[in-house]
């Protein structure tokens, strides 16, 4: 996925497909201490499958699957194209599980942070598999699938941007694996997965992480466990805030960006995807409601069975941190096995996160081995949540959010920001300003926005959760884009994660070294070595911690609209973005209220409307680990 912000910049896109096996270990008398017994065929040391099973010599097979649904309208079901690469042993009775993916990245835009695409050879069988979990996780016993999502790559049909005919193309293979669904080689012969356990868990990045959420919202057999990184839970707030827009034409967009077909295949699609995107609105409504993975009656998280291992950036502005938050917390609701890495970059994978690469293939390695393979290697007796908290530190948390105490905070006609009750009015019009103007030179009046701070912080503040902004306003016009920002005022060396110079190898936070780390072995078509990146920091007066939007007359709803009576006080509250956060000592915590935000209401045009903001019967709710630090600041 890309926002309208990173337009021009490469889609970063990640999925793990693995394969993991051993020889049957010798007798228990011959074994060392760290050595144990694990499936048939498999040697397993330290809780850990190893790397027994050549890759050079794996089968590598390409084949599609029968799909239920006829994306594209041309009267026959699709089939979809999936790449298999398994140990060599499947042919003489192994079984292995499978780890899985499904990209629609694999012939444009390429996947991970070299976007690397598939290779076949002259007669079409897969010979190179993007990124390195082919590469490590196959001579370890496992099967690596990589299903093109519907309308891309050799798939058939037309990509639905999370609709329910993408979800059901991916689900497929699954029922495949599992001896529920057909598919054919290329002479046209049926071909059975014999060699599965039946045994599925699906990774990716962005998309991938999205279709990986939505194929466990339909309860399939089999899909043991999903590691969705970056992934939606919402394609409405993805797009949308509040009824406040983030995108105009994104459905026309990204499926020209995503399928390289002739356009007029898919034109009639694509028309039918941006009427019901409803531009013109930026209302919910059934289009939407379709690509809702948490709400009835798509895939929904009351129907996920397999356990979840997230991950997500608090920075991560393409997909938000909101589409995390929201689908964690039913998980968590319904005591779902799951874990979470909550890094500080952009819309990054945490393969590319500096200094973290080794223990990400660790950590994704015994999660697999545990979900897939049955071991009891303790990866779920430890910490639930590794949490950044500064450009190179990071710490465990038993799980997120916290325990927090709601701590509001009102804003007073001085500017300031404080615990007890205020009084007074503040005023601003809906202008179209950029997050720079908004927040800069916080003690400066500008006709565009109010800023509000608490006094310097004695002790530091750890926000874990969702803010709400809760106003009561006057308008002079029947609505107004509507943006709230909390903000860390103060110095300090930040990830500077909206840095992006594809040129020098700079996007999100990260730069692209020359040094190289491997993690598996190679062929001469497919490696398994990939740079290793550094942080690009910067020292700044100030950070965004978490950013707000709605549009006035969708207070209520962000299926019918309710204009404002202009001149009559309401009442409007709306949540941020979430976030994980420690404000320092000398700090201050600002509240930035302003219209249209120009950098992430990007398509939204300003309405002129000028806000009055009654201070006194409004305030921000901030969740915090201890109200201390703030009452301190008084």
């Amino acid at each position: 996925m890309v926002t309208s912000r990173w337009r021009g910049a490469v889609v970063a896109a990640l999925a793990i497909a693995a394969s993991l096996a051993a020889p049957p270990a010798g007798p228990a008398s011959a074994r060392t201490p760290a050595e144990s017994a694990g499936p048939a065929g498999v040697r397993v040391v330290d809780g850990r499958t190893q790397p027994v099973f050549s890759y050079s010599d794996a089968v590598r097979e390409h084949l599609m699957v029968q799909a239920p649904v006829d994306s594209d309208g041309d009267g026959r079901r699709d089939r979809i194209a999936v790449d298999i690469i398994r140990p060599r042993e499947t042919r003489q009775g192994l079984k292995v599980p499978v780890i899985m993916s499904a990209s629609p990245y694999n012939d444009t835009v390429g996947r991970g942070f070299e976007s690397e695409r598939k290779l076949y050879d002259a007669q079409g069988a897969p010979v190179g598999f993007p990124l390195f979990y082919d590469n490590y996780f196959v001579p370890r016993g496992y099967a690596v699938v990589d299903v093109d999502m519907t309308g891309t790559g050799r798939s058939d049909g037309c990509p639905t941007v999370g609709g329910a005919s993408d979800v059901a193309a991916a689900k497929a293979a699954i029922d495949w694996l599992g001896g529920r669904a057909t598919a054919y080689a290329a002479d046209g012969s049926e071909v059975k997965a014999s060699w599965s356990t039946g045994k599925v868990g699906m990774i990716g990045h962005s998309y991938e992480g999205t279709l990986a959420n939505a194929v466990a919202g339909t309860g399939v057999e089999g899909l043991e466990t999903i590691v969705p990184i970056s992934g939606i839970s919402s394609w409405y707030e993805f797009a949308r805030s509040g009824g406040a827009k983030h995108w105009n034409g994104f459905a026309s967009w990204l499926t020209t960006a995503l399928d390289s077909d002739p356009p007029r295949k898919c034109q009639a699609v694509r028309d039918r995807l941006q009427a019901g995107e409803d531009d013109a609105t930026g209302n919910y409504n059934a289009h939407w409601h379709e690509r809702d993975y948490i709400a009835r009656p798509a895939p929904e998280v009351n129907k996920v069975r397999a356990s979840v291992f997230a991950v997500h950036d608090t920075n991560d502005y393409n997909v938000r941190i909101d589409q995390f938050a929201n689908w964690w917390a039913p998980l968590a609701e319904r005591d779902v096995p799951r874990k979470l890495w909550l890094g500080r970059y952009g819309h990054t994978d945490p393969f590319d996160w500096p200094g973290r690469r080794a223990l990400w293939v660790d950590t994704v390695h015994r999660w697999f081995d545990h979900w897939l393979y049955g071991l009891r290697n303790g990866i779920m007796d430890e910490p639930r949540v590794d949490l950044q908290t500064g450009p190179a530190t990071w710490t465990t948390r038993a799980d997120w959010p916290a325990r927090t105490s709601p701590v509001s905070l009102r804003p007073g006609p001085d500017g300031s920001l404080a615990l007890g009750p205020t009084g007074g009015t503040g005023t601003f019009t809906d202008t179209k300003l950029s997050e720079a103007d908004l927040t800069a030179d916080p003690s400066a009046s500008r006709p565009g926005r109010l800023v509000f701070r608490t006094p310097p912080l004695r002790t530091g503040v750890r926000l874990s959760g969702t803010p709400t902004v809760d106003l009561r306003v006057t308008l002079d016009r029947p609505t107004s884009n509507l943006t709230a920002l909390l903000v860390d005022y103060g110095e300090d060396e930040r990830i500077d994660w909206n840095r992006n110079e594809p040129a020098n190898g700079i996007h999100d936070g990260l730069r692209g070294l020359d040094e190289e780390s491997c993690h598996g072995e190679s062929t001469a078509q497919d490696d398994a070595c990939y740079r290793k990146t550094a942080n690009v920091t910067a020292r700044k007066p100030s950070e965004v911690i978490a950013r707000g939007w709605l549009d006035a007359q969708n207070r209520h709803s962000i299926t019918t609209p309710e204009p404002l009576t202009p001149g009559r006080s309401y009442r409007i509250t709306w949540k941020t973005t979430p976030d994980d956060y420690e404000i320092k000592p000398g700090h201050r915590l600002g509240l930035v209220l302003g219209g249209t935000d120009a950098d992430f209401l990007y398509y939204e045009d300003p309405t002129g409307a000028k806000v009055t903001v009654d201070l006194g019967g409004s305030r921000v709710t901030v969740p915090v680990t201890a109200a201390d630090g703030l009452r301190a600041s008084r």
